[in-house]
């Protein structure tokens, strides 16, 4: 171990994750009077150097990665990378993190290095897992080795299904296009997902770890580099996969690896669970055994690489870092990238003529140790390598301002996906390592600054667009104010427009709430619950309303919707009788229901009292007024215009009608009945508003209140409709004639016309004129059908068949054939109390109305 200089004391602390090994190592770094720490990752380097700036202040902390430098003159505190870790400042204290990463084929040679050459004057600290003890115990003897236990449990909870684990759970996968699309269900499935992968910016990474720590979402996804001490509240991990790429092959994962990534679950004094997800097999009951007892084997070799370089030229260099190792736990690493780099550009004679000299060995030697940041390929990484050192092997020795400016500005945009803005990201961090070495620049500073700004833009937009497309903020905000059992924040617009925590989430129509939901179950299950609990005061509110609303707060369409402040809160529905319909409210459901009770009790009471109003010369007829009124025969009539809705075609009852006597025509005239020549009806029922609502409950009442017979207003008649009984016609005022259904009042209207036509004939036929289609509002061959139905006959064509001048039109003559007897009324009928009144008109009917027959 040449070059290792006796420090004391030096204290290897060993164990698995959440024993507080790094809290501890800053703890005593602060309390010494200066320190360096090496973390293993960048994104861990700053949030320990956020903390120590907390307690120790900005000028006394220095921020020391690959792509990032921050370091105040009076700095005595390094956070640093292991990488990136200045060996030249005499800390104090001296700590390396995770150690156990020395036996990785990429990077372990230098924690090897850190390992064996970096101390501090008073105190260094080793940190890392169980399986580094002999290590440890060959290589530093003089080292205290002390066991930490780990604060909780850590035990495995067995395979789950990505849509139900449990909250507060980090998914991991190992390639960005696999954390990607497990974010992406993860959204669909349980409204959203942060994520953290080693490639993110510690800028960017930090807004993602804060959408989970907050609550905003409770899963992240991510890649192992949560097990490299990111501290998360994570109670659950579920590893998708079990192979990774390490930079050379594909590989399945040591079970310390899985144990380091699964100690990620609980923190502290909680315990925390691990398990699969996905389309992992499950684990082998070895592997669940070594990963809950932090049991694994010990290393017997880690990575090494000499690093008492040789720069007197590049083949010295060559030679000097091929050199093995005489210890047998130090096995050399293979074809490191610098190594490859360095042997690609040694192969231009240019660049092997500038090795000839010791700095410009140490210039190429520099050159190949640039991060691949990229990872697109070596040729690649050398391409953009020898770039940089054309400019800085030239006389001037420093990259062009032109050519730094140019780089920056292609990559400062923030349009594009997510995969586009990584990349920018990744060469961004290629050309910030550039800018801190301070003499490759001129102004140095200002690249570093402007390295920062273009960095933190394209940071901010990556987190902005990882945000759009793995996290419904709506949902997930929703779902986070109603876990936490707290007043919603909730506006309403005058438009009914629903915002919740300031989130739109849809309309209040009325009673009814529509939520905008148009994507997961889970976006319409947060939208339902976050209005039952924003929305149910003021739905209770306006029920209360309604249940002291009166009958002229209340508007009835032609649809059956009952309207409140011009919403529709109700709806009729089928009841015991057409005029007595029942009432279901439009929503509501959100609402006590109590107040949904006295709500529709209320509407049911001022509609039915509405019809009551509006239909009470129909409703009189069955009256026991109307019993009192009319006896025999004109009582049947009336009970048979209430059935049929207020009118009956002429013809249907005509021998009832002549049948009549004249007090009979009297008392059904005080009734509002009117005799016509072709109907017998009511002539106030005929009114528009009032015929529509009678149609409607008819309607209503048969089950199907879109089916209303409901003309549009002006009409004078309509095609015929054979698939509807008269007396759906009846109701809203109209009889079928034929090709036409025409309003009742018009027919006798027609009747005038015809009878003032027939006095001025000559044998009591008439002419057609065009009044007549006019006042039907039809065609002259619908004319001819409607006539005829009506009992008339064509007696002489006119000159020309599409016209009506010269065609003359009689009565029809009636057969003398004998009407049959009608068959003995049932008994307890208005007609058995006829034919008990009237025996001698009942017997004698069918004889009058043949001498009247005959007498035509």
């Amino acid at each position: 171990m040449a070059g290792m200089t006796a420090y004391a004391p030096l204290t290897a602390i060993l164990g698995p994750t959440n024993t507080g090994k790094t809290h501890l190592a800053v703890e005593r770094m602060l309390a010494r009077r200066s320190g360096m720490i090496g973390l293993p990752l960048r994104l861990l380097a700053r949030e320990i150097y956020d903390r120590v700036v907390r307690e120790k202040g900005y000028r006394a902390t220095a921020l020391v990665t690959g792509e990032e430098k921050i370091v105040p003159p009076t700095a005595r505190y390094f956070i640093c990378t292991v990488e990136a870790m200045p060996l030249s400042f005499d800390a104090a204290f001296v700590a390396i993190d995770e150690i156990q990463l020395a036996a990785d084929p990429e990077r372990g040679h230098v924690f090897t290095d850190r390992i064996l050459h970096a101390r501090g004057t008073e105190e260094t600290m080793l940190l890392g897992a169980e399986s580094m003890r002999p290590i440890i115990r060959e290589l530093v003897p003089d080292a205290d080795i002390v066991s930490r236990e780990r604060f909780s449990t850590l035990s495995y909870a067995g395979p789950t299904k990505l849509a139900r684990l449990p909250r507060r759970s980090a998914i991991v996968a190992f390639s960005s296009d696999s954390v990607y699309a497990i974010a992406e269900l993860i959204r669909r499935q349980r409204g959203g997902a942060a994520v953290v992968m080693g490639a993110l910016s510690p800028r960017t990474r930090n807004a993602q770890v804060g959408l989970y720590q907050s609550g905003e979402v409770d899963y992240l996804i991510a890649t192992d580099a949560v097990g490299m001490g990111l501290n998360m509240n994570v109670d659950h991990v579920a590893f998708a996969e079990r192979e990774k790429f390490d930079g050379r092959r594909r590989r399945r994962l040591f079970a310390s690896e899985m144990g380091q990534i699964a100690g990620r679950a609980g923190r502290f004094r909680q315990d925390g669970t691990f398990g699969e997800t996905g389309q992992i097999k499950p684990f082998e009951h070895e592997l669940i055994g070594a990963i809950e007892n932090h049991a694994f084997p010990y290393l017997d070799q880690i990575q090494w690489r000499n690093s008492d370089l040789d720069l007197r030229s590049i083949d010295q260099l060559q030679l000097s870092l091929s050199r093995p190792s005489r210890n047998p736990l130090l096995r050399r690493t293979r074809e490191p990238i610098d190594e490859l780099s360095l042997g690609l550009l040694a192969k231009d004679e240019a660049i092997r003529d500038l090795g000839r000299t010791p700095q410009g060995t140490e210039l190429i030697w520099d050159i190949c140790r640039i991060p691949d940041f990229r990872k697109v390929s070596l040729d690649a990484h050398v391409r953009l390598i020898n770039q940089i050192l054309t400019h800085l092997r030239r006389p001037h020795g420093r990259l062009p301002t032109d050519f730094m400016a140019a780089q920056f500005d292609r990559l400062d945009k923030i349009g594009g996906d997510v995969h586009v803005l990584s990349q920018r990201l990744a060469q961004v961090r290629t050309w910030a390592y550039v800018a801190h070495r301070g003499d490759w620049t001129e102004e140095a500073d200002f690249w570093r600054e402007r390295a920062r700004e273009v960095e933190d833009r394209l940071s901010d937009a990556l987190h902005d667009h990882l945000t759009q497309r793995f996290v419904d903020r709506r949902t997930a905000a929703l779902v986070k104010g109603l876990r936490a059992d707290k007043a919603l924040e909730t506006e309403l617009g005058t438009d009914g427009a629903v915002t919740v925590e300031g989130h739109a989430v849809g309309h209040l129509d009325g009673l009814m709430f529509r939520a905008d939901a148009e994507g997961s179950a889970l976006e319409a299950r947060a939208l339902r619950q976050a209005a039952e609990k924003a929305l149910r005061p003021e739905i209770n509110r306006r029920l209360g309303a309604l249940a002291r609303a009166g009958t002229d707060d209340l508007t009835l369409d032609a649809q059956g919707r009952i309207a409140w402040q011009d919403r529709a809160v109700a709806q009729l529905a089928a009841g015991a009788s057409p005029f007595r319909p029942d009432i279901a409210l439009i929503g509501g459901e959100l609402g006590a229901p109590e107040a949904q009770v006295r709500a529709q009790g209320n509407i049911e009471r001022c509609i039915r009292a509405q019809i009551s109003r509006d239909l009470q010369p129909l409703l009189r007829l069955t009256s026991d007024e109307a019993n009192q009124a009319l006896s025999g025969m004109a009582r049947g009539l009336a009970f048979r215009l209430a059935e049929n809705g207020g009118a009956i075609a002429r013809h249907e009852i005509d021998a009832d009608v002549r049948a009549l006597s004249a007090a009979e025509r009297r008392a059904l005239r005080r009734l509002g009945i009117r005799i016509g020549e072709f109907s017998v009806f009511m002539p106030a029922l005929i009114k528009p508003r009032i015929a529509r609502l009678s149609g409607l409950l008819r309607a209503v009442y048969q089950g199907d209140r879109l089916r209303a017979f409901q003309p549009a207003p002006g009409l004078m008649s309509v095609a015929a409709d054979e698939s509807r009984p008269a007396a759906d016609h009846a109701a809203a005022g109209f009889q079928r004639c034929g090709p036409r259904i025409v309003r009742i009042d018009i027919l006798e209207r027609l009747a005038d016309l015809v009878r003032d036509a027939r006095a001025a004939g000559k044998n009591r036929d008439f002419e057609l004129a065009p009044a007549m289609t006019s006042l039907l509002g039809c065609s002259v061959q619908d004319l001819r059908g409607v006539l005829s139905s009506l009992g008339f006959r064509r007696v002489r064509k006119g000159p020309d068949p599409e016209k009506a001048e010269g065609e003359r039109w009689a009565k029809r003559r009636l057969r003398s054939t004998p009407v049959p007897a009608r068959p003995a009324p049932a008994a307890n009928t208005p007609f058995a109390a006829l034919a008990a009144l009237k025996p001698e008109l009942a017997v004698q009917r069918p004889k009058r109305r043949k001498k009247r027959a005959s007498g035509r």
